[in-house]
């Protein structure tokens, strides 16, 4: 873990996330909490990483995401360097039923 990152603020950033039940109420609390762009950053470095682990090349990943060569670097240092917080999500939404929190 980042001892950067480790706070009292981030950690109840984290206790608000972690109470949070479904799609609908994860879209009504980003929504608040986010500007548009940076949601959509954060959610473009989670698919770029998905894409990583699925082996596809950086020209694939730019072309599907828009991301660029410097984002897709970062993603897959984090990916082969980082704290493996991708690999636990991806690997908890993998035995997840899919979800139906039509928005």
């Amino acid at each position: 873990m980042n001892r950067k990152l480790k706070n009292s603020a981030v950690d109840f950033l984290f206790d608000a996330i972690l109470c949070l039940k479904d799609r609908n109420e994860c879209y009504s609390f980003f929504d608040d909490l986010c500007t548009v762009n940076e949601l959509n950053s954060m959610s473009q470095r989670l698919e770029v990483a998905a894409m990583l682990k699925n082996h596809c090349t950086y020209l694939e990943i730019a072309e599907k995401t828009g991301a660029s060569t410097a984002t897709i670097s970062r993603v897959n240092r984090s990916l082969n360097y980082g704290n493996d917080g991708y690999d636990i999500a991806f690997g908890r939404m993998s035995q997840k039923e899919p979800s139906d929190d039509s928005v």
